[in-house]
Order: C-alpha cells, then sequence, then structure tokens
C-alpha cells in the first residue's frame, strides 16, 4: 500500500487554464466618430480602438487632441472634438492655468474668484450677459450695476471674454 502511495503522490496531473472569456466593459464613445454610441470592449481596450468600434473619425475630428493610446475604464465617455472646439479647450485650459475668468463662460463659483467680486455681484455679471448677449470686451464689464472703473481696474488683467 505504501508503494502505491509514493506512486500516487510522485504523479503530477497538468490541466491546461481554461481558456476564459475576457471581462467586458462598456464605453461611450460620442462627438466626431462616424457612429457615436454605446460599445462594448474588452478590458484593457485602448481609445483607438473605440474609435475603430464607432466607424472612425470624421473629417472634422481632431485626432491628436487625444491620447489614442489610453487604456478606457468601465463607463468611460470619450468625446472626440472637432479641431475648432480643441482649439477653444486648449484656449480655456490655458486661461484657467493663468488664472484668468472669462466672463461670458464663467460660473458664479469662478467670477467669486475676482478681486472685490461677491456673490451678489457674481450673479449682477451672469444677468447682464444673458440680457445683453455677452460681453463684447473686458471694459463692458462696467456696465453691470456696481462695477464702476475702480473696481474694474483691480479685475482688468485676470479677466478675458
Amino acid at each position: 500500500v505504501k508503494e502505491t502511495e509514493m506512486a500516487l503522490s510522485d504523479t503530477e496531473i497538468y490541466l491546461p487554464e481554461s481558456p476564459t472569456e475576457p471581462k467586458m466593459i462598456y464605453v461611450h464613445i460620442c462627438g466626431e466618430v462616424k457612429n457615436p454610441g454605446v460599445y462594448e470592449l474588452p478590458e484593457g481596450s485602448r481609445i483607438f480602438e473605440a474609435v475603430e468600434a464607432a466607424g472612425g473619425f470624421t473629417e472634422e475630428a481632431a485626432q491628436t487632441s487625444l491620447n489614442l493610446a489610453q487604456t478606457i475604464s468601465d463607463e468611460a465617455q470619450i468625446v472626440i472634438l472637432t479641431w475648432e472646439e480643441a482649439e477653444e479647450k486648449a484656449r480655456q485650459e490655458r486661461e484657467q492655468a493663468a488664472g484668468i475668468v472669462n466672463i461670458n463662460t464663467a460660473s458664479k463659483e469662478q467670477l467669486m474668484t475676482l478681486t472685490g467680486i461677491g456673490e451678489s455681484r457674481a450673479e449682477d455679471i451672469i444677468r447682464y450677459r444673458k440680457e445683453s448677449g455677452g460681453f463684447r470686451s473686458i471694459e463692458e464689464i462696467m456696465n453691470v450695476p456696481g462695477i464702476k472703473e475702480s473696481a474694474y481696474l483691480k479685475i482688468m488683467d485676470s479677466i478675458t471674454v
């Protein structure tokens, strides 16, 4: 009996790993692709693969505005911008990095980061831009009730339109 036990314990059984289906993720790709929508892709997929699944880029797509080699996570939304949108986004990011506030697009909270602009004045700026169709120059902010030249001089280097 002992010899048999030894023989069994010395014998190894090789079982190859069974092939498993890769885990799938869902990705929403929209903007400048031929077939925007939600796609199911294998976990570990890259942005370029999502673009391929969506039929490729349109002619207006700013292909270099994102990292096509980036790995995608489940539930991601990938927005492919036009060249014009990509340039505007880059401009806004530069302004934000420099501490510049666009008075035509800034939220109340962003406006309140300006020297001397509190909650009520920020609301006045938003109301003015809605009623007037937006500011055409930074000097026009002096048309907002309560913002005169002295207040303008404090914020003029921190605002843009």
